[in-house]
């Protein structure tokens, strides 16, 4: 049996959403103002690379989404730069 897709399960959206809520102002604005633009749209790889860095500490996924520092590691992946490239236009 396949696994629900993102888009097909409403707990799983209401849950990412819950997640993109963070301590710091300037990334909940970016992350809410992302999802109410395009969280309708979005492929299991973009959710995946969501997913991925809402893991980060605050001042972390900042650096990220400001483009003051590369995704690194686990994150050096070619969906994940092309979510922040997105996020950074929101």
């Amino acid at each position: 049996m396949e696994a629900a897709k993102h888009q097909d399960d409403p707990a799983k959206r209401a849950r990412l959403r819950w997640r993109s809520r963070r301590g710091l102002l300037e990334n909940d604005l970016i992350l809410t103002r992302f999802l109410d633009a395009h969280e309708e749209n979005l492929s299991d790889e973009e959710v995946d690379a969501l997913t991925r860095l809402l893991t980060l500490p605050d001042n972390d996924l900042m650096s990220l989404l400001l483009g003051q520092s590369p995704p690194e590691t686990e994150l050096d992946l070619p969906h994940v730069h092309a979510l922040l490239a997105r996020l950074r236009q929101a």
